[in-house]
């Protein structure tokens, strides 16, 4: 959109392309009812056992080879 566009012909443009998309989905639904285009597979949620076992995190490698600071000022 170039910036020589004021605010109304920019906010006229904005509101064309809603329209449009709101067209455009409408018909969509409109030919998914009639059959004449299938609808989108649906997105399962991921098992458990299908995410990958990552390491534990470099801070937490990092503390457990640091010693306690409250045992080192006790002594």
């Amino acid at each position: 959109m170039p910036e020589s566009y004021g605010k109304r012909q920019r906010n006229t443009a904005r509101a064309k392309k809603v329209a449009a998309r709101r067209l455009e989905r409408k018909q969509r639904d409109a030919d998914r009812a009639a059959g004449l285009i299938e609808a989108g597979t649906p997105i399962a949620p991921n098992e458990p056992d299908d995410l990958p076992e990552f390491p534990p995190s470099v801070t937490e490698a990092e503390s457990e080879d640091q010693p306690d600071p409250e045992e080192n000022e006790s002594k």
